[in-house]
């Protein structure tokens, strides 16, 4: 059972670093709307992104790895407690919605990447609303994650 505690810790401890990411990439991009072409901030702020976007990747693969030995690890270690169970319906829900955040992730990266390449930038008004579109997806994992509903 230690092991088990200790693979969750890890793996929560992943979680928040991929939510950081997710959370502060499409800020990023809302402060380059507003930054318009000031070529200092605007090449400080790509550099923060970027380097910001490949920690989030290291940190969701981290997170995924240790959440599939929670997952599945009963099948490979002994005394491990199973996920895969009648009644987890909920699971299936939540990594739903977690391939939802990886998008979100991902989609922001690209836009990033597009701007480092010389492309437009974004309309700070409507980034500030896709900024929200992680925690609207956060807010149903973690209550799925807690109170297991089916």
């Amino acid at each position: 059972m230690t092991m088990y505690l200790w693979i969750k810790v890890f793996h929560l401890v992943f979680v928040i670093g991929f939510m950081a990411a997710v959370f502060y990439v499409p800020r990023i991009l809302v402060n380059l709307g507003e930054a318009g072409d000031a070529p200092a901030v605007r090449t400080r702020l790509l550099l923060m992104g970027q380097r910001l976007y490949r920690f989030g990747h290291a940190m969701f693969g981290l997170s995924f790895v240790f959440g599939l030995v929670l997952w599945l690890g009963y099948r490979v270690l002994p005394s491990f407690p199973t996920m895969v169970a009648v009644g987890s319906g909920w699971l299936h829900v939540k990594l739903t919605l977690v391939v939802a955040l990886f998008v979100c992730h991902v989609l922001f990266g690209r836009r990033l990447k597009a701007i480092a390449a010389g492309g437009p930038l974004p309309d700070a008004r409507r980034m500030r609303w896709l900024n929200e579109l992680p925690l609207l997806l956060l807010i149903p994992v973690l209550w799925l994650v807690l109170a297991k509903p089916f």
